[in-house]
């Protein structure tokens, strides 16, 4: 069994940027990252390490402190990263606020995801979804469509919802106005998604599914 992270590394591996993984540290600590399989060092200068899949996974998970680590202690530093940036999916019944800032962030989200898929995209392509975003559908759809200015559904009312499906390569974009859906699709195509336009066979009501295109 392997042993657990250390305090240092921890606390790396949670600072990493939400979206690309880009990570920051010593030397050894990224080096360690690296051996565990929680990160790799990208062959192209600035040799930036990033998170893999398997380290985007403990990201996300709940640390279990050790007990040393569960007691206080005056020389511990204050946690990195406290603030984890999410793209708005639709209808959260506490929504981030609005605002200059919260643009900053989806636009500086968004740059980041275009550079993850230059990196590790085989061909460097930015057109076209890389792996973190056929592992994290919704949340990908739903940044595409809040950098693009695509307002998200409050608690009730018009915007998009981005919603998963039981296909494991899809998701689905509701929205009650035809016209903004059809926007929706064109912004997910422009952001290299496949869509197709579908009916609810109860409500009659249109939807997307949407998927990353491959190709």
């Amino acid at each position: 069994m392997s042993r657990p992270l250390t305090a240092a590394q921890r606390r790396v591996v949670e600072a990493a940027d939400p979206v690309t993984g880009r990570l920051k540290g010593t030397q050894a600590q990224l080096a360690a990252l690296v051996k565990r399989g929680l990160a790799f060092r990208h062959p192209r200068p600035p040799h930036d390490h990033f998170l893999t899949p398997a380290g985007h996974r403990l990201r996300e998970e709940p640390a279990t402190p050790s007990p040393q680590e569960a007691a206080p202690s005056p020389q511990a530093e204050p946690p990195a990263g406290q603030g984890v940036f999410a793209a708005r999916v639709g209808g959260e019944e506490e929504p981030p606020a609005a605002g200059p800032a919260r643009t900053r962030e989806v636009h500086s989200a968004w740059q980041g995801l275009l550079e993850l898929r230059r990196m590790t995209n085989p061909d460097s392509a930015v057109d076209r979804p890389c792996g973190w975003e056929r592992t994290h559908l919704v949340r990908a759809a739903a940044l595409a469509l809040e950098a693009a200015g695509h307002p998200p559904a409050g608690p009730e009312g018009a915007g998009y919802r981005v919603r998963a499906t039981p296909q494991p390569d899809a998701v689905a974009v509701h929205e009650t106005d035809t016209e903004a859906l059809r926007a929706c699709a064109a912004t997910l195509e422009r952001a290299g998604w496949q869509t197709g336009e579908h009916t609810e066979p109860r409500t009659r009501a249109r939807y997307l599914l949407a998927s990353p295109r491959r190709v």
